[in-house]
């Protein structure tokens, strides 16, 4: 991918129109970005998704940042200021962080630690009750949460925490305004609560599209873009069509076999990023046809994962060694054989299982998830040749399946933070969705992870993430495909910079538009 030169925080670069968009006296251009689709709320802690985040990063921010620009492998391990200034550590189990004051929400409400302490509060986040069923697995390490003044939050963890500050700049961390969070809860929670980032909500069309209007008044200054329209374009021929032809300015979801396609008009180029993500396999373990775990270990063996790597993502999608990543440094396995290709092993564990045949029937989504039914149907293919009867179901929602029904379904896991408490333990424990859908309760997996939780020496807890992995390996709730290829078409006038998460930063840090050149 080629360097892109990126503008300083504040610079604000000489905009012109960019293809046919429509203008105001505001001489900012209009986005448009094509997506495959968009999320049915913006509350930020609910719609943990991609979809999702892709939109509700730009409308709202962390008291800590990931500088996914500077850090040595973009990785985002770097952490800068953000509605936080500054923060300190009293002790091991206690952070005190600094607000950046005059700070405004989209609805002029200035921020103050009120603000802060509810966007952790466990009605809405850390508890065991709270409204957001999936904030436990991020904050509920959290004792309490306090306004020490106006400007001044202090965080106390119950144990612990050697984390704290990425979680702090990670997922499910985005402050929210509580007064407006609290005026249209209903009980629940705000489709479209209020943030402080460089854009706040314009539009919103269910199914159809997604208008953010810039927020001048943003604290890390003027939005480059008077707007962003996500149109909901749900095949990619469309996408790429209608980038060509300068409807769109950025288009998603760009399968590797047409980047030489797009790199051959002179006015748009691809970027591509391997993803923080993998695109896995759940099973449900309580299923009768799979319970037996030496069928689903079979099912785990037939997939050649290096064959679709290279088959469906030209060779540039990664394979990780098991559910472990490079980013989480000491606590890492270099050593580990992870995901193991032997359909002969498979055959064997089927024919000790006792299997006779019986259908498993896999569900995917059509275009949630790039190549999820090219990759559907070769995975049949593993399995038929060593003897499983798989049935591919496409459908609307891998969420609404019951319970009886309900075998294999596509899921993808964005490493949340550069630890395995953002990885394995945050997505596939007590409140991942996995163990809230009751496709896999495991004991001793959750007793360990609750002392990966309380223990900061980093051999402990490198010791007790790796008998993690061991459990989920043996016990085969799921699997891991690979680390997708994320590859967005953009107009080359666009100055913008993909990160390896599905986050597209808009700030004017990472958004700035060439003039045209006549």
């Amino acid at each position: 991918m080629k360097h892109l030169l990126i503008a300083s925080a504040f610079a604000v670069a000489a905009l012109l129109p960019l293809g046919a968009h429509a203008q105001t006296s505001d001489s900012r251009p209009n986005l448009a970005v094509a997506v495959a689709d968009v999320p049915p709320t913006l509350e930020p802690a609910q719609e943990l998704s991609n979809q999702g985040v892709r939109i509700t990063y730009s409308m709202f921010d962390t008291l800590i940042r990931r500088d996914f620009l500077s850090s040595p492998k973009g990785d985002g391990s770097k952490l800068v200021p953000s509605l936080a200034t500054s923060w300190t550590r009293i002790d091991d189990k206690t952070l005190e962080v600094k607000l950046r004051p005059n700070v405004k929400f989209h609805n002029g409400e200035v921020m103050t630690a009120d603000d802060v302490v509810f966007t952790f509060s466990p009605e809405r986040l850390s508890g065991k009750n709270a409204v957001m069923k999936q904030g436990p697995a991020y904050f509920g390490v959290l004792e309490k949460v306090e306004a020490i003044d106006p400007l001044t939050v202090r965080f106390t963890t119950k144990t612990a925490d050697p984390i704290l500050e990425q979680r702090l700049a990670s997922w499910a961390s985005w402050i929210i305004n509580k007064k407006d969070w609290t005026a249209n809860a209903n009980g629940k929670f705000p489709k479209f609560p209020v943030g402080t980032g460089p854009f706040k909500l314009g539009e919103y069309k269910p199914d159809e599209s997604v208008k953010l209007v810039a927020f001048d008044d943003y604290f890390g200054g003027k939005p480059t873009a008077q707007s962003v329209n996500f149109r909901v374009v749900p095949e990619q021929a469309t996408r790429i069509a209608g980038l060509v032809s300068g409807e769109f300015d950025i288009a998603t979801n760009i399968a590797p076999d047409q980047i030489a396609q797009i790199n051959s008009y002179p006015d748009v180029e691809a970027r591509s990023v391997v993803l923080a993500n993998a695109h896995v396999l759940v099973y449900n373990t309580e299923n009768p046809t799979i319970k037996d775990k030496r069928i689903r270990q079979a099912m785990n063996l037939a997939i050649d994962r290096n064959l679709l790597v290279q088959a469906l993502w030209s060779g540039q999608a990664v394979v990780p060694k098991s559910h472990q990543f490079p980013e989480f440094g000491a606590l890492y396995d270099e050593k580990r054989a992870g995901l193991v290709y032997n359909p002969e092993k498979a055959k064997q564990l089927l024919k000790e299982a006792g299997y006779k045949g019986e259908e498993i029937r896999y569900s995917t989504r059509a275009n949630y998830y790039l190549n999820a039914m090219n990759a559907g149907q070769a995975i049949m293919e593993m399995w038929k040749a060593v003897g499983i009867n798989g049935k591919l179901d496409i459908v609307e929602s891998t969420d609404n399946i019951p319970s009886d029904k309900r075998m294999v379904r596509t899921w993808s896991n964005s490493i949340r933070y550069p630890d395995p408490a953002g990885g394995l333990w945050n997505l596939w424990g007590p409140y991942g969705g996995v163990q809230q859908n009751k496709d896999w309760v495991p004991v001793e997996f959750n007793k360990l992870g609750e002392e990966l939780d309380r223990t900061s020496d980093t051999a402990k807890r490198r010791d007790v993430f790796q008998k993690m992995v061991d459990i989920w390996e043996e016990e085969a709730p799921g699997t891991i495909l690979y680390q997708p290829l994320e590859t967005y078409g953009v107009r080359k006038a666009v100055k913008w910079q993909p990160y390896n998460f599905y986050y597209m930063d808009l700030r004017p840090y990472n958004l700035q538009i060439e003039a045209k050149r006549s």
